[in-house]
Formats: C-alpha cells, structure tokens, sequence
C-alpha cells in the first residue's frame, strides 16, 4: 500500500515536471526577448522613456506576445525539437541572434557604423542618428519569426502574428520616417489637411482662432501648418503636422492587429466589418485628440515636447491594444448569451412535451 502511494506521488510529480518544461517552452519566445531587452535598458534608459522613436513599444510588443501565447496555449506544442538535434540547434541560434544583436550593437559599435552607412547615402544627421533604432526594430521582426518557425513550423507562424507585424510595422514606420523626414513622404500626408482641421475646429470650439496654412520645405517636404492665436488676434502657437503627428503610424498598427484579430475571431463578416469601422473611426479621432492636446500643453507653458515623444503616441497605442481585449471579451460574452438562449429554448421545449 505504501509503494503505490510513493509510486502515485512520483507519477505526480512528473507529470507536474513534464507540465512546468512544456510551459517553459512554450515561453521560449517571451523569454528569448528578456535579455536584449534588459541589455538595452542598461546603455540607453532613456529611450524606455520615449515612445516616438524609443523603445517604449517593446513593453507593448511583449505584453501582445504573451496574450498571443496565452489564447494559443493548448494549440502550442513545444516537443517537435525533441528528437531532432539540428532543430534544436536552430532554435538556440534563432533566440540568440536578439541578444547577439543587443550586444553588438551596444559595445561593438554597430550602430555607429549603421550611422556612418546612412550619412554616406546622403541621409541628413538627424535621420541617420534614428537610423539603428529603425533596423533594431526590423532585425528583433525577422528574429521572432525565425523563433516561431524553428520551434513550431510554419504552421504556427500565424500564432504570432499580431505581435510580429506590430515590430515590424513600428520598424517600417521609423525607416520611411528616416529616409523620407517630416513630411517628405506625400502618400501618407494624405490624411493630414483633413485631420488637422478637425484638430482646428475643436480648438476653435474651445475659445481659441485658428490658420492653416501649408508650407514646402527642402527639408521638412510638404507639411500642414497649424496656427492658434487668442480672441484678440494675438499668436499663441504654431506647429507643422506631418503625417507621424497626424497618426498615420497608429492607424497601420490598429488596422494590422484588429484585421489579424478579427480574422481569428469567430464573428461574421458584417460583424468583424462593424468592429473595425467602429475602431478605426475611434483612433482617428484619437489622433485629433493628441494633437489638440499638444496645443493647448504648449499654449499654458508645459513640456509639449515631452507629451509629443511619450505620453501623445500612448493615447493611440493603449487603446490598440486594449481594443483586441474588447472584441475577446465581446465574442465571449456572444457565444454566453447564444448559449443561455439556447439553454432557455430547450428547458421551453422540455415544459411543452411534459
């Protein structure tokens, strides 16, 4: 009797040790960012402090990890590379290559000579000093999906797929920022006489006059000037919004991540189409909101710069990532109340026959 139970306390235990390694797996690609993330930290804090053209978006980008790890839990199986030495192996460079990449960059002087790249192509100093944050952002992309295929095949690319293409679109952002500044890139300054004058229209709304006027700029391309003045006439501030400033950045995130969320869903068509409009409509006039607040932070003397680089481009990412949450937590509380219904029609069914 005493062997059975020492023999159903060490089945237990391994079966508690065989759970604990496959979590652990299955985190390999959480963790595989730890440490690259931990090193940068340490040589520029700083930038964890800013959110354009920081690194900021890491925390976001591992939190959207972890969610994704989460929801595909049961459907993640991390014993492929069991028996098979050179998937390991390919694993193990895969969640090196982050670290790798940190360290290089960080005592090697990579970023330096990607500096040195830029300004040989005729990129301007400012642009070229962005320029490694840009590619760090790229390189951290590519290393996911290497993570994701060596562990998992390409079948469960998919998995992560809201997390990588949130990098790799904050990467893109900042490359075409880099390489075309302020408003050098007309395609996307599209939007932006638009969504400034909303932003006019509520400062207007708020007691203050506005101008708009638009300026070309060797330097800064075509940009919409924005200026306020009090009810005497008086100038208080101007701006030119370009199209980061207008929130084009946050309006490719949202439609990436909601697009690959919805399609993850079970929602219909008509559903997941309504979700999407409803969302979309709230970003932009989120950014309208962030660039009024700019304004009136700048008209009473505060650190308008600092709202611009951190707290500004929060507004939009908090609720991106926020939004994925509601339509779960809606498609829930839909298949609880198809259930209910279901359940009150057969108990009627019931009473009817009896």
């Amino acid at each position: 009797m005493q062997g059975t139970k020492e023999n159903l306390g060490l089945t237990g235990m391994r079966l508690q040790f065989k759970a604990m390694r496959l979590a652990v797996k299955k985190l390999i690609p959480v963790f595989a960012f730890i440490s690259p993330f931990l090193i940068l930290y340490y040589f520029y804090p700083a930038s964890f402090d800013m959110t354009w053209k920081g690194r900021t978006y890491y925390l976001f980008f591992t939190w959207l990890m972890v969610l994704e790890t989460i929801i595909s839990w049961e459907e993640l199986e991390g014993d492929k590379f069991k028996k098979n030495i050179m998937k390991a192996l390919l694993l193990l460079i895969s969640c090196a290559i982050p670290t790798i990449y940190a360290v290089v960059t960080s005592y090697i002087g990579l970023n330096t000579s990607i500096i040195d790249f830029a300004l040989q192509r005729g990129i301007d100093r400012d642009s070229a000093v962005r320029m490694p944050l840009a590619i760090e952002y790229l390189v951290f992309t590519v290393s996911l999906s290497l993570i994701i295929l060596s562990e998992y095949g390409i079948e469960k690319l998919s998995k992560y797929s809201v997390s990588t293409f949130f990098l790799g679109i904050i990467g893109l952002v900042y490359l075409v920022d880099d390489l075309y500044p302020y408003g050098k890139f007309t395609p996307f300054q599209i939007v932006v006489p638009t969504t400034t004058q909303l932003a006019a229209n509520i400062l207007n709304a708020m007691g203050f006059r506005t101008s708009i006027t638009m300026m070309v700029n060797p330097k800064y391309g075509s940009l919409t000037v924005l200026s306020v003045y009090n009810l005497q006439g008086n100038p208080l501030v101007g701006f030119g919004v370009g199209w980061p400033c207008a929130g084009v950045d946050s309006l490719l995130l949202y439609s990436t991540i909601v697009v690959l969320f919805l399609k993850k869903s079970s929602f219909s068509l008509k559903a997941s189409i309504a979700c999407f409009l409803v969302g979309a409509v709230v970003t932009y006039f989120i950014n309208i909101i962030r660039i009024v607040s700019i304004f009136i932070i700048a008209i009473n003397g505060g650190d308008w710069i600092k709202f611009h680089d951190y707290y500004g481009p929060l507004y939009s990412i908090i609720w991106i990532t926020i939004y994925p949450l509601i339509i779960l937590g809606t498609q829930s509380l839909r298949e609880s109340w198809r259930l209910r219904k279901h359940l009150s029609r057969s108990q009627h069914l019931q009473r009817d026959l009896v």
